[in-house]
Formats: structure tokens, sequence, C-alpha cells
């Protein structure tokens, strides 16, 4: 949000530098992102205080050689007048009115040596001025535009401020002008529009500062000055000024949801003049990102900015129009309700919009009006010929603004303000305030009377403040009393109660809930950067480990070890992005859980409605955006999925691991012969190395699985549990997630289940010491039947090798025509070990005679010659 300096030194007066006003709202939570100087010190264009001046324009006199430009007499200070050559537009209506003294016409003068922006090139492009004759006349001055001085990219006239629009603002309730009462032709310019703009960055919980008086209570706070918001009083000598016809029998308001609209404020105002808004508007409006327009709707934006409650106006006329069709004579009727099936509205933007069934309208019986809190329909907009407006100023539920504003693309600066929060109590100010300056501003007359619809009235947040509490938290030595003082500053209601405080929130503070933010309140009050260092001094909890997290993190290391890379993706997803890993399962969209999906019913995105059931649909969505550009891809992913408990309202959240690789085995060099990829043994290697370092046994069983391609699956076991699966992708899905491979190349993943696999990770292991006596190694084929799996003979031969038996490898199989048919040969390497002597050849011949014994026995197995 952008903030002009000098709008909030109509609220609290600031004694502080620009920086250290900058430095103590970021310290408070109001981060200053940025600071954007005007003319002063710092400033990309700095005005000269001796070049740079505001001057009077005393007299527009035509230029004797040239049409379209005149002679401005214009004084500055000087003894003398001086004469300007200028062709300024708006200048030309005060041609041949004389003497100009009385008017009081003031703008910005620049003399011979002043740096400037030339306002006749695109973008910004400083330039010194020179003086020169200009069609016979010498010219060294120039009364300039909001370009030439850098305020905004405005060329199409000078900066003009009269008289009538500064007594229009000299009342004690308006907002300060720019000009004194009295100002002196002379003072430097950067005295009267120089202006320093913060960038606040607003963050949920500092909604209550997305309006210029939310960030002068908070200056006002932090440095204990007085906060001064403008008068909001109902005919009150400093207040709105109600002389109109009654509003009695003239408008009509209901709500059919309450609770999406708990207030309704109105207010008639009749013949407003559409003309532009004075310049001080004007100026505030551009320095705070606003593009002025005409007076009624920059008085909706500017009281927008200023007390934080967006406003919208009606074109009075033409709902009376429209109420004589449906109730001649009769009332306007103004209805807020949700959208029938199939409605629309075209918005002020010309765009039509197809109603989502939550979405809070204003209508009356013709039709619908407005999209409520978010923006005004095009039918009752303002128009040049509107003289008579109806002011509307609304409270709204804020979840259901967000929701509406994303679902239809609307993303205003009402909606930006009412999906944070603004409470209903604001739309009785924000309504007086706005028809006081319509009243001021445009010569409108309010109508007596306010109409105000306020079914559903909020109750007070009130919460006791324990201070024994608040300094344990906060570890500031505090009385009771400064806590309260500090809390009074900010606006809350104090009073006591027993040995600590009862606390009620303004109205504003929509963010307290409980006794922590109030501790909270006073530590930014006090200061974060003043809060001492301290040693606890309370006694420390009982210090418990979290296996879980350190077994996790365990298995993140070990992967990233073995080169694989960990990406992290949307817990959010949708049924249809699952359904990509079942190609060809029945139903239109199958999920790779049975349960049904968890689903938002506020999704930020149409494509992300369900949390997810599957981790490894997530990390092939991150293997496909990345084989764009990358020709290696290895990568892992741990999360949890959310699978819907039968009885339980919250979802079952289980930790998943997903594997993924494709592309080249190896990372690539210059003098490589060729490029290997990875194939599904790697991807076992992967896994064996894993479990290996988790000291987890694993056993492979080939499986089938639609996600996998048929006859290159696995499922993996560890002890009788099945903690996952693993093989080389389906051709459809990885087609289904745009995985981009050369001509065959697989893509390769696993699936595991974590939840199930930590536990089973042991805490201690059984170490042996480093073998002091030299292994003997045997090569050993043996025939068996071709269906049997080389794991389980495996596994025979390291239950019947004894202790001797140190390790096993699988170095050949062989099928053909050497041998019987249904036959294989599967050959191994045994190490054969002893602790505590040297093997001789007839031990090794002995164990192995034992060995081949138990094998025939057991697998009919027979030994190769």
């Amino acid at each position: 949000m952008r903030v002009p300096l000098s709008w909030l030194r109509d609220y609290v007066d600031i004694d502080l530098t620009i920086d250290e006003a900058a430095e103590l709202l970021t310290n408070a939570g109001l981060e200053v992102e940025s600071i954007t100087r005007i003319g002063l010190p710092g400033a990309e264009l700095e005005w000269d205080r001796e070049r740079v001046v505001l001057g009077r324009v005393l007299r527009v006199e035509p230029h004797p050689d040239a049409d379209r430009l005149v002679l401005a007499t214009v004084d500055y200070g000087a003894a003398e007048p001086k004469t300007v050559v200028t062709g300024a537009p708006n200048l030309f209506p005060y041609l041949g009115r004389g003497d100009l003294s009385g008017e009081a016409l003031y703008s910005p003068l620049a003399m011979e040596g002043a740096t400037l922006y030339d306002g006749h090139k695109d973008g910004r492009v400083k330039a010194k001025l020179k003086g020169r004759p200009l069609r016979g006349i010498y010219n060294d001055a120039m009364l300039c535009s909001e370009k030439e001085l850098g305020i905004s990219d405005e060329h199409e006239g000078i900066i003009l401020i009269t008289h009538d629009e500064l007594r229009m603002t000299n009342e004690e309730s308006s907002p300060a002008p720019l000009l004194p009462r009295s100002p002196v032709p002379g003072t430097p310019l950067q005295d009267v529009l120089g202006d320093a703009v913060l960038e606040i960055a607003i963050l949920p919980n500092t909604a209550r500062a997305t309006s210029i008086l939310g960030v002068a209570r908070e200056l006002a706070a932090l440095t204990g000055a007085e906060f001064r918001p403008p008068s909001y009083d109902v005919d009150d000598a400093a207040g709105v000024v109600m002389d109109g016809p009654p509003v009695d029998g003239r408008v009509v308001v209901t709500t059919e949801n309450p609770d999406l609209n708990p207030r309704f404020v109105a207010l008639i105002i009749e013949g407003v003049a559409q003309i532009p808004s004075p310049y001080w508007m004007q100026y505030r409006l551009r320095l705070a990102g606003q593009r002025p327009i005409n007076v009624v709707v920059d008085v909706s934006n500017y009281v927008m900015l200023e007390v934080g409650q967006p406003n919208h106006t009606f074109d009075y006329d033409t709902l009376r129009r429209r109420a004589d069709e449906y109730a001649p004579d009769g009332p306007i009727q103004i209805n807020t309700r949700l959208p029938h099936p199939g409605e629309t509205l075209t918005t002020l933007d010309g765009a039509t919009h197809k109603l989502e069934p939550y979405t809070i309208l204003v209508t009356d019986p013709a039709g619908n009006l407005s999209i409520g809190g978010i923006m005004g329909g095009l039918e009752s907009e303002i128009r040049p010929e509107t003289s008579n407006v109806l002011l509307e100023a609304a409270a709204w539920d804020f979840i259901n603004i967000r929701r509406s504003a994303t679902a239809l693309d609307l993303h205003t600066e009402a909606a930006y303000r009412f999906s944070r929060g603004v409470h209903p109590s604001l739309a009785l100010l924000g309504a007086q305030r706005a028809a006081d300056l319509l009243r001021r501003l445009a010569g409108g007359t309010v109508a007596r009377g306010i109409i105000d619809t306020y079914p559903n009235p909020p109750a007070s947040v009130v919460v006791d403040l324990d201070p024994v509490y608040a300094r344990k938290l906060s570890g500031l030595d505090l009385t009771t009393q400064e806590m309260g003082e500090m809390l009074e500053r900010l606006g809350f209601a104090v009073e006591s109660h027993g040995d600590g405080l009862r606390v009620t929130a303004p109205d504003h503070r929509l963010d307290i809930e409980g006794p922590h933010d109030l501790v909270e309140e006073i530590c930014r009050i006090y200061g974060y950067d003043r809060i001492p260092s301290t040693r606890l001094a309370d006694t420390l909890p009982p210090q418990r480990g979290n296996p879980k997290l350190e077994r996790e993190e365990r298995v993140r290391d070990t992967l990233v070890r073995l080169g694989l890379q960990e990406v992290w993706s949307y817990r959010l997803t949708s049924a249809a992005r699952e359904a990509r890993l079942l190609p060809g399962s029945p139903g239109q969209l199958p999920s790779p859980d049975e349960r049904p999906y968890v689903t938002l019913s506020n999704p930020p995105a149409p494509d992300r409605n369900v949390m997810r059931h599957t981790i490894l649909a997530s990390a092939l969505e991150a293997a496909a955006a990345n084989s764009r550009h990358a020709e290696r891809i290895a990568l892992f992913e741990i999360g949890d999925v959310y699978l819907a408990g039968e009885d339980e309202l919250l979802p079952d959240e289980l930790t998943r691991l997903a594997v993924v690789l494709t592309g080249r085995r190896d990372r690539g060099h210059w003098d490589d012969d060729g490029v290997a990829t990875f194939d599904f043994l790697d991807l076992k290697g992967i896994l064996d190395a894993f479990f290996e370092d988790l000291h987890l046994p694993v056993a492979y069983e080939a499986t089938t699985h639609p996600t996998y391609r048929p006859g290159r699956a696995a499922r993996l076991l560890v002890g009788n549990r099945q903690i996952g699966t693993m093989g080389e992708l389906h051709p459809g899905v990885a087609k289904g997630f745009e995985v981009r491979v050369e001509r065959g190349q697989a893509v390769l993943a696993a699936d595991l289940d974590l939840e199930a696999l930590l536990p089973l990770i042991p805490d201690h292991y059984r170490y042996t010491s480093l073998p002091a006596y030299p292994p003997v190694r045997e090569d050993l084929a043996l025939v068996v039947d071709a269906t049997l799996p080389a794991a389980a003979v495996e596994a025979a031969l390291r239950q019947s090798g004894g202790a001797l038996l140190r390790d096993v490898v699988l170095f050949d199989v062989y099928e053909g025509r050497q041998l019987p048919p249904g036959k294989k040969s599967l050959a191994y390497h045994l190490t054969f070990q002893a602790p505590n002597r040297t093997l001789t050849d007839d031990d090794v011949s002995k164990q192995r005679g034992r060995l081949l014994k138990l094998l025939e026995r057991e697998l009919g197995a027979k030994l190769r010659e």
C-alpha cells in the first residue's frame, strides 16, 4: 500500500525524519518495502529550492504572435513579477479576465538553471531549463506540469491550485489543503508539494493498516502523539450537513443473507456537479497509486484509501426509473442476495460474468446492480450527466469476498480490503465521510436521514489479560499500568479486573482473539528491538526426541548421497491429475485410493481442488517439467497424502516417498563413446543401497500394476509386509504426464509407504570388527528351474552357507541349448571368511559340499559342470 507522508500528517504529528518513521513502522510489523521521494533531497528529481518555487498567476494575456501561446504574469516573491510564455490549455479560460489577484491562482514556477523532466519526450529525460526567445518574447521560466516535476506522466496542462478549492477545504473537518491559508509566492516548492510515499507491505495480520487512518493510528501509538481522526458527526458544525428532502419512503434496503452482508448503509446526495476534483485530492490519489477521474469517483476512492471503507455510488435517477417499472410511486427496493441459477452481471469494466452460486449481489426487482464488495454493475454506473447519487457503504463476509474475487478474477481495491476484513462499524463512518466530501466538493445536498440496515452486529471482543502471563511470554518487566497505557494508545478500552486487565478490542482490530495477541501488541509498542535478551527462567519441559522426523531426515540424507535430488510440490491436486497414473482403468476418473478425496470448498485454483492421494503423481509432474531442459533426471519427493477416514472429521495424513529416474545414467562427459540411460536395474540398485544403509532386509517380488509396464514391476517386501512398488512406468503413464523421453528411453519410478517403513528402521545395529584373516572366494554355478527367482536362490545360499559364508553376488544368468528345457544357470561369487583363522582348502571344500546338499534338497539345484 502506498502511503504519502503528508497525508498521514493530517491525523498525527510526525516529529521524525522520513527514514526514522519508516524504520519505526517496520519494527512494529508494518514493513516499509520502499520509499519514493517527490522533489525532496534523495528524490530521483530533487527540486531546486531557489529555482523551483510556488508562483501566483496575476494575469493571463494573449501572445502577440501565437494563437496557441499565452503570456502569464507570475508573482514569485521577487520585487517584480515574471512574464512566462506557456501553451498550457488550462490557462486559456483565464484569458481576457484582467487582474486575477482576487482568484489566488497558484502554480509551480521553475526558473532558468532548474533541472526538470522534459515534458515533450517519452519516459523521464532530465533537462536543464535555459532561457530563449519564444515567438519573439524572451522566456527564462516555466509554469510546470506534473510530468516535468516527476509527480506523474500527466502533461495536458500545468498544475493549478485555485483559491476556490482552498476555501472549500479550509474548514476544521476537511482534509488539510496543500497550501496554507495565506500562501507566500516564492516559497520553495519542496515545502509545498514535496512528499515521501511509503510502500508498506500489508500482511494478513495487519489488515487494519489498509488505510491512511490505520497507518496514522499505528504511528500515533508508536510515538505517543495524538491521533486526530476526522469528524463523522451528522448535522454537527464539523460534520455532515443534511439539508435535503428526507430519505423516508424513497429507498428500502433488505438482505437475504445477513451472515454474508451484516450491514448496508446508504445516503442520497442530490445536485452533485460532475467536475474535476480539487488538485489536492488529485495529487494525493496519484501519490497513492490511483488515477483521478472526476469528483464523484475520486471522493469514493479517497474515502476508501483514507478510512479503509470501500463505498460505491449508484446513479439515483437510473434506480428511480427502474423502480417506476416494478413499483410505480413506490420506493427503490435494494436487496442483497445470492444469485439465481444462470444469472450474469456486466460489471463496470464491460465484462459479463457468469455468477457463482455463493457470490453475494446487490439487486433490485429489475435485475442485478453490483457484485457486493467487489465491483459495480455497468447499468447503474455514474455517467457524465449524473446529478443525483445513491451512496452505499456496506460490510461483507471476508471469506466470501475472497472466494468470489478469485473465482471471477476480479481483484479490485475494494475486494482487496474486504477480503482481509473490514468491521461493519466502518460502513456508517465511510458513508458519512464520503457524503460530506460530495457536499463540500461537488456542491451536493445530502438528504436527511441515513438508511442503515444492520441485521447482524458483531459482539465486541473482550479479553482478560493476566500481567504475570504477559511478563512470562514477553520477557518484559512492565507494570500492569504500563501495559494498560500501551494498549490504550492503540485504541483498546482497558479496565482493571482483579489482579489483571479486562481489555475490549476496538472495532478495527479483527485480529484480536486472545491474551497472546495483546502481549504481541505490548511488545510492538515497547519495541521488539528494545526487548532485552534474557536467560530462560522457567522450568524446562521434558526433552523428547522426534523419532519419526529423525528417521525421515535420515532417509533424505541417504537418497541425496545416492545421487538423487529432492523436490517439493503442492499437496493440492485434482482427480484428473492423479487419474493419469491408471491409464485404461474402468471409471471416468480412477483414483490411486478407493477412499473419496478430501475436497476444498474454496480452492486456490480449479485444478487444485482436492488433497492428493499419491505422491508419485506430484513427483512425475516435477520430472515432466524438468525433462524439458534436462537430459538426466534422478529425483525423489517425501510428503504426505491425505486419505479420508470412514467416520473421522479429519483425514489420515500418511507420509510417502516417490523416486523417479529417466535419461542419462551418467552426468555426461566430452569423451563418452555412447549414451547409457537408466533402466530397471539402476532403480533396483539405488533401492538396494537405500535399504542397506537403513539396515533393512528387502525382498523384490514380481507383480502387475496398471501404473507400470507389464513384466517390469515388482513389489517391495520387508519381512512379510509390502512397503511399496517399483518398476518401469507404463508408456501411457509417461505420455499422460508429458515426460519428454527419447525413443527407447525408460521412465523408472518407485512409490514407497514411509508411514509403514519408518517404524521398521532399527535404532541400533550390530557391528563386527574388521576381518584380520583373508577371505577365500569361490565361484558356483547352479542349474535350477527357470521359474525360480534368483532372490530365492540367494536367500537359500545365505541360509545354508553357515557362519563362514560372508557374501553372495550373482554375476551370470544363462539359458540356452546346453541346458535342459525349463532350466537356467545362475552363477555366484561366494566369499568365505573366518573371524579367528585362515581357512584351508579342506575347510572350503567341506563347507561347499554341505551347501550343495542343502540346495539340492531344498531347491532341486544341481552343480553345473
